[in-house]
């Protein structure tokens, strides 16, 4: 197979870009009408983020399996199916009336994300030539980095003008056109295998991660319920183990442990994992803090993060372009350490931050994101052998989806938890929450630029066939 970068490649790549822009922009456009919603459903702040939780939590259960789905389906059968899950998803949530329903929705639309987000990247994997796989990486990491610049406005947008259904409606002629490039332009890059399913293995996954995800989310209720934590943990840890010891003793597993053979690929899979966390527990904190500690309106709290999150999407084929001409080591170490002080300015201003100061300081955290995301996941897979990208690939999406889980479900019981217990305002004890939210974040990113470094130490040379 003659690898090229064609006017089909890219509107492949665009195709299935804009299936995972939509379920990030619904994510980051819904987290600006939370204190709507709270208002509107009698709900409180750790029961709103299950419209976030829910949805990775479906996303993180099937994304885990997309290489068997590689192996198994056409590229362009898979996609056709979650774009028309996602359709329907979004129509649920359109028509929704109750919270329930419009949880419902969301897990529908997490089922097509789910199934749609690693084969934009398992595209360029397969088409990509190997001097220009950085920069394609960086515009397929550009498309799903534009909805965290659009969504907050766009959610804004609504909220200030007219009923929150819309949010989803205007995305439905969105997913028709990404339809419409994809079957055009979606090729088939090897023929599909018989492949067998591991039921045992992927309900194994299944608990690892409800159980995880539900027990990070009771975290707001440890104080008086320690037990329901600590027992959903212990789900997540069953899963783990099962799923290890299933790994070990099938002849298809759904991902193969080999791949976390190599101890640098590991490190950019955990800097990988600790950068989201980050990125989506800022998503929950900042448009949270400009409405109910700053007191502006949701328009204005997506309007503050729109320059910083636009910024970091055009970093990200920038840093891609570096890496094809530089190596991984020059944009991923800058942009780690451009988190890091970012993030210390965030915790160190967190009881007083004004606008501009949120507008100044995510615009310099979103470069370091641009920098790093993408060409984090590039310099990893490069660590394999090209048999073993499409596990590598699944494990990345899989972790980008568990973080988010877990960045919103820690960030959202940190601030709930202040909130009750503290003293003072409403504005006061939200402000306080989020600023022991933010030195958490602090604290990630810092193991984050120590994890990173010691990978690129380790890491090989891409081979030519990668």
């Amino acid at each position: 197979m003659s690898k090229r970068v064609d006017l089909k490649l890219i509107l492949a790549i665009i195709a299935a870009g804009l299936l995972s822009f939509c379920g990030v922009i619904v994510e980051t456009a819904m987290n600006i009408t939370f204190p709507k919603l709270m208002r509107t459903f009698a709900i409180n702040t750790a029961t709103v983020q299950w419209m976030t939780t829910a949805y990775l939590l479906i996303v993180a259960t099937i994304v885990p399996i997309s290489a068997f789905l590689k192996r198994r389906f056409k590229t362009k059968t898979l996609f056709v199916t979650a774009n028309l899950l996602f359709i329907a998803g979004l129509v649920v949530d359109a028509v929704a009336t109750n919270f329930p329903l419009l949880v419902i929705g969301r897990i529908i639309q997490g089922c097509g994300t789910g199934i749609a987000l690693p084969l934009m990247f398992n595209i360029i994997i397969d088409w990509a030539p190997a001097n220009q796989k950085g920069t394609l990486m960086g515009i397929g990491t550009l498309i799903t980095a534009i909805a965290p610049a659009l969504g907050p406005t766009f959610g804004g947008i609504i909220v200030n003008s007219m009923d929150w259904h819309w949010i989803f409606i205007f995305l439905i002629p969105v997913l028709i056109l990404s339809l419409i490039l994809g079957i055009y332009a979606i090729r088939q890059a090897e023929p599909t295998t018989k492949a067998r399913f591991d039921v045992l293995g992927w309900l194994m996954i299944v608990l690892l991660f409800v159980g995880f995800t539900i027990g990070f989310s009771k975290l707001s209720t440890v104080t008086t319920q320690p037990w329901s934590f600590v027992a959903w943990l212990i789900v997540g840890l069953v899963g783990l183990v099962g799923f290890i010891m299933r790994t070990q003793h099938t002849d298809q597993p759904l991902i193969s442990l080999k791949i976390f053979q190599s101890s640098s690929y590991d490190g950019h899979l955990l800097a990988y994992f600790l950068v989201q966390i980050c990125a989506l527990g800022l998503a929950f904190i900042l448009p949270n803090y400009i409405q109910l500690v700053n007191g502006q309106s949701a328009l204005l709290a997506g309007l503050f993060v729109l320059p910083g999150a636009a910024i970091g999407a055009i970093f990200a084929p920038l840093g891609g372009q570096i890496l094809d001409h530089f190596g991984a080591a020059k944009p991923v170490l800058t942009g780690s350490t451009i988190l890091v002080i970012a993030m210390a300015l965030f915790t160190i201003l967190g009881m007083r931050l004004t606008g501009g100061l949120i507008l100044g300081i995510y615009i310099l955290l979103m470069v370091g994101i641009g920098l790093t995301m993408g060409n984090t996941m590039t310099s990893g897979l490069q660590q394999l052998e090209l048999s073993q990208q499409a596990d590598g690939n699944a494990v990345f999406n899989t972790m980008q989806q568990f973080a988010g889980a877990i960045g919103t479900s820690v960030v959202s019981a940190v601030i709930t938890l202040v909130q009750v217990q503290a003293s003072g305002t409403t504005a006061h004890r939200t402000a306080l929450g989020s600023t022991m939210a933010l030195g958490i974040l602090f604290v990630l990113v810092l193991i984050e630029l120590v994890v990173i470094a010691r990978a690129m130490k380790a890491r090989r040379h891409p081979t030519a066939q990668n």
